[in-house]
C-alpha cells in the first residue's frame, strides 16, 4: 500500500500531530516500511494455526479451596471479650490526633 501526503496529513490531523517537511518525509518512510512488513506477514501460511485470545496460556496459580476448620468457634469468640448485641467489639482502628485509645 502506498501512503501519499494526503493520507499522511489526514492521519496527522486525527492524531493531532503537527508536521513539517522533515517530519513528513520521515513519517512517510516509516509508514511505508511498516506496511511493507505487514505485506510480508500476509505471505505466511497460517492455515493450520489455531487462533489465540491472548498471547499467554492462563494457569490457575492459586491453591484449591479446602473446607478446613482452623479455629474452633468458641476459641475464636474468646478473643473478643466485649460484645454489643450480636456484634463483636474491637479497639478503634482510626483515632483523631488529639484522641487517646
Amino acid at each position: 500500500m502506498i501512503i501519499d501526503k494526503k493520507i499522511l496529513h489526514n492521519l496527522a490531523s486525527l492524531a493531532r500531530i503537527e508536521l513539517n517537511s522533515e517530519k513528513e518525509a520521515k513519517l512517510l518512510s516509516d509508514l511505508e516500511s511498516i506496511l511493507d512488513n505487514f505485506e510480508e506477514l500476509k505471505k505466511v501460511d497460517t492455515e493450520e494455526v489455531v487462533p489465540m485470545a491472548l498471547g499467554v496460556e492462563l494457569v490457575n496459580i492459586f491453591r484449591e479451596d479446602n473446607d478446613v476448620v482452623s479455629l474452633d468457634n468458641d476459641l475464636a469468640l474468646k478473643a473478643f471479650p466485649e460484645k454489643d448485641g450480636e456484634f463483636l467489639k474491637i479497639p478503634p482502628v482510626f483515632v483523631k490526633e488529639d484522641e487517646e485509645i
